[in-house]
């Protein structure tokens, strides 16, 4: 066959397959299309799950009637004019393929009226490079796109196409997608003349957590932190779900980049890390983050739909993204308001400050004066600068059991050394005062506001893992020599690697040597561990080296050492402890990291309010 010039319209519908792959597709294009146009206020109709009809209608600057013809040609665009454009695209479209791709597949009729017109126009589409006449038509400020019987014309693709119900479902998904990235815009959303969506433009924070309750429910937004922290150029701002509230799918997770939706492999990789400590395991996290940098310093001309970006400073983003919300995430203690705004330090290898430095930010602690600080907070400070084994010995003499004569254990038990502070009392601690132990496991307390239930074991874990993980940071890795070096086959690829990364294996407690082309030698491991696979878990830090330019697996396979030596030294169930003893537990709990789960992401500790106790009981009915 000789090579030949493909038709105008053949090479819209080739074009058409890389844009539209079902009716979700065509909102997507044309609702972008509308925002980038200015508008307030968008209007869409939907037929038969979208294969019959869709029309959307905006109030944006419109189209004059010049220019109609050209927005239905190819690569014809008002967004971009120059290779300068292209690298800095603020827009959400810019290729200039949308309009005469779907033009090509569907019978559409495009109406507008530009602002500083006194009258519509209206012209007709069928994928052809040769258009009628626009025709006048009444239409307010704006731009009105209908597509009738998409893909008439390609029966093969129509036939693909899932019923009506699904293709609703993924035009709806779609929508509230786009409406997360614009709080500014009201979107109506209608299916066979029903009303099915209708959200209004806001522009404060409180309406647009209104309008994350509804697309993502409201039970998210009462269990996520809002968090805004700028640096370095970059900006990232929006509502991350608290680790107790997981999903068994990744299907409560939207992230933006300047207002676009991405589903990213860097950004998804620095997330998954951030919740790694604090998730249970085959959970995942729930997140609503926007994304604000420089757009030249993002490329969004990286896949057709798109949805991939590649970013010139991924190495920054990926650290920009896993420091913040791990230290968002991190800094959650127990009495925190939910969902209040976080400041996040950058640097997180520092140690914390001591809580008579910076004391929790609840509303306990408000005030921050000295005669406001409770005498407790310092009382068990000193655990803090222990060395690994004195901290551990400490924990287990400190939770060990007590056996005291009864008179001076009823002694004890009626005036423990912290006292027993009223509901009503200005010091009380947001996870109160003990008041009991429920069948040697749990710990009943009382606080301000009812009742506060804590996992005892699953707490004193938590408090001890990350205590664990302070003095290690403190006392750094320490590393062993091998009495007989081991030997590694590897590729040239990651020997090179290898070889730049000298100094981080070194840092992490590795030596290890180049002996040839595709060979190194282990001469040292970090002590902790010596009786792991070392040479698995170099291979696999040579991967994360070569993908994503950094690694977390050595730290991660010291965890789990640190994390089985802080569940075999914390307290075990049917352990009797004083009303001190679990005292000194709730105040670590308020001081510690992520107390508000165990080191397997289970919960530590709930609360249940006098109104919910009061409702159990019928009480004011």
């Amino acid at each position: 066959m000789p090579i030949r010039q493909l038709p105008a319209h053949l090479i819209n519908q080739i074009a058409a397959g890389e844009v539209v792959e079902r009716p979700a597709s065509v909102v997507k294009e044309l609702l972008e299309n509308a925002l980038d146009a200015g508008s307030t206020r968008i209007e869409i109709d939907i037929e038969q799950g979208g294969g019959k009809r869709i029309r959307i209608r905006d109030n944006g600057g419109g189209i004059p009637q010049a220019e109609l013809a050209l927005a239905l040609s190819r690569h014809a665009t008002s967004k971009i004019a120059s290779l300068d454009d292209l690298e800095q695209v603020r827009s959400l479209g810019f290729r200039g393929e949308a309009l005469p791709s779907i033009a090509s597949v569907s019978r559409l009729i495009l109406s507008s009226r530009h602002s500083e017109a006194q009258q519509g126009w209206k012209l007709f589409g069928d994928g052809q490079e040769i258009f009628d006449e626009p025709e006048p038509v009444a239409h307010a400020t704006g731009t009105t796109v209908d597509v009738v019987d998409l893909f008439f014309n390609i029966p093969a693709r129509r036939k693909f196409l899932k019923t009506e119900k699904t293709e609703f479902g993924h035009i709806e998904d779609m929508v509230r997608k786009l409406a997360l990235s614009r709080f500014d815009v009201g979107f109506e959303l209608n299916h066979n003349q029903k009303n099915t969506l209708r959200l209004r433009p806001v522009d404060d924070r409180s309406g647009a957590e209104r309008r994350v309750a509804e697309i993502c429910g409201s039970a998210f937004v009462e269990q996520s932190l809002y968090l805004d922290y700028e640096a370095a150029g970059l900006r990232l701002w929006g509502w991350v779900g608290l680790p107790t509230f997981s999903r068994s799918q990744a299907d409560l997770q939207y992230f933006y980049v300047n207002s676009r939706n991405v589903r990213d492999k860097l950004i998804s990789h620095a997330v998954k890390q951030a919740y790694q400590d604090v998730m249970y395991h085959g959970r995942h996290p729930a997140f609503v983050l926007f994304l604000e940098l420089n757009p030249q310093l993002v490329d969004v001309n990286a896949h057709p739909t798109k949805q991939e970006v590649r970013f010139r400073e991924g190495r920054l983003v990926h650290d920009f993204l896993f420091r913040t919300l791990h230290q968002a995430l991190a800094d959650i203690r127990p009495g925190d308001e939910a969902g209040a705004p976080t400041q996040l330090p950058v640097q997180t290898h520092e140690p914390p400050a001591s809580p008579e430095e910076n004391p929790p930010q609840s509303p306990f602690f408000k005030g921050g004066g000295e005669e406001r600080r409770p005498v407790y907070q310092a009382q068990y400070q000193p655990r803090l600068q222990m060395p690994v084994r004195e901290q551990m010995a400490a924990y287990q003499q400190l939770y060990q059991p007590v056996v005291l004569p009864k008179e001076e254990a009823e002694a004890r038990e009626l005036k423990p050394d912290l006292p027993m502070n009223t509901p009503d009392s200005a010091d009380m601690p947001p996870l109160g005062f003990a008041i009991a132990q429920l069948h040697g496991v749990y710990i009943l307390a009382q606080n301000a506001t009812g009742l506060v239930v804590v996992d005892m074991h699953a707490a004193h874990e938590r408090i001890t893992y990350e205590y664990l993980k302070q003095s290690m940071a403190q006392d750094a890795i320490r590393s062993q020599p091998l009495l007989v070096p081991g030997s590694l086959n590897v590729s040239k690829k990651e020997a090179d690697h290898a070889e730049q990364h000298a100094d981080t294996f070194r840092a992490l407690g590795f030596e290890l040597d180049r002996l040839g082309l595709e060979k190194l030698t282990i001469r040292a491991v970090p002590s902790l561990l010596k009786e792991s696979d070392t040479e698995a878990l170099v291979r696999d830090v040579l991967a994360d080296l070569i993908t994503h330019g950094e690694s977390n697996r050595i730290q991660n396979a010291m965890n789990e050492i640190l994390a089985t030596m802080a569940c075999h030294g914390s307290v075990r169930a049917n352990r009797k402890l004083s009303i001190t003893e679990m005292n000194a537990l709730l105040r670590d709990m308020e001081r510690t990291e992520r107390s508000g789960q165990c080191n397997h992401g289970r919960p530590t500790w709930t609360h249940m309010s006098l109104d919910q106790i009061d409702k159990l009981f019928l009480r004011g009915r």
